[in-house]
């Protein structure tokens, strides 16, 4: 299969997504352990201990050995079983990833199977991962999304991040959008000027732009107007009312206020915070 460069559209995609524990556990398969053909609507993650087994997602067959990470992408359809009388002995994980209505894992061209991947540091997540789940309180509910945070993040560093292919033309457009947001963060955009880049309505562009990017299209517009902000409060000299007019702020005192409302910080403060 071709690939496709991750552009900044799938970039702000992939740090937008909004990640759902449904379940983690560490189980010991049996020896019926099997589904055959079957397309979940979640994605999985099994973390391989022990034990042999087969797996077929997309039609290509993996038989994942002890240490090696398995990505199971929600809507594919895939297979698994038992092949010996040693079954898996595991780690696993459904879960969801989402942006606006997409699943990131639809977009995202990676590899099915990891290996070489630190296998201490993967049990050690993926035990806080289960224990974390299995507690009741909202403290653990935060702890879960962190560690499927950190292994999804051990997953990407390991595998440049790809777009599939049949999302190729889609993402094409999405990086139209993004690309022209960036290019005039200098300024006010307006939400006709923005949909007028892709030649739709104002209505179903606003509509299909929180579908992908998972926010409305000018509050992404204002978000990334902060974050340029921020990178030239971090890396340059330029005063306060330097950095407000490079975002299309005519007046440095409603920059200072939106950022602090926006960030929690004066620019100032944020400068020296950082």
């Amino acid at each position: 299969m071709n690939r496709i460069d991750v552009g900044g559209a799938a970039r702000d995609m992939v740090l937008n997504m909004q990640v759902e524990v449904l379940e983690a556990r560490l189980t010991q398969c049996w020896t019926g352990w099997r589904e055959l053909d079957y397309s979940p609507p979640h994605n999985k993650l099994y973390f391989i201990l022990d034990g042999e087994g087969w797996v077929r997602i997309e039609g290509r067959e993996m038989f994942p050995e002890p240490g090696q990470l398995v990505l199971m992408p929600a809507h594919k359809q895939q297979s698994f079983s038992a092949i010996s009388d040693r079954p898996y002995y595991k780690y696993w994980c459904h879960f969801t990833a989402i942006t606006g209505q997409t699943d990131v894992f639809q977009w995202l061209d990676m590899p099915y199977c990891f290996e070489g991947l630190d296998r201490a540091v993967m049990e050690e997540l993926f035990r806080e991962l289960v224990d974390a789940h299995r507690d009741p309180s909202i403290a653990a509910r935060l702890k879960e999304k962190a560690m499927l945070l950190q292994i999804l993040s051990l997953m990407m560093e390991a595998q440049p991040l790809r777009i599939r292919q049949s999302q190729s033309h889609e993402m094409e457009r999405l990086t139209l959008i993004q690309q022209y947001v960036d290019d005039h963060l200098d300024r006010e955009m307006t939400l006709e000027e923005l949909a007028e880049v892709l030649h739709l309505h104002p209505n179903y562009f606003s509509k299909y732009f929180k579908r992908h990017f998972g926010m409305p299209p000018l509050k992404y517009v204002s978000r990334k107007r902060m974050d340029h902000a921020k990178q030239l409060l971090k890396t340059t000299s330029r005063s306060v009312k330097e950095v407000a007019a490079a975002i299309g702020f005519d007046d440095a005192n409603y920059f200072s206020k939106t950022f602090r409302r926006e960030v929690g910080f004066s620019p100032s403060e944020y400068r020296l915070n950082v």
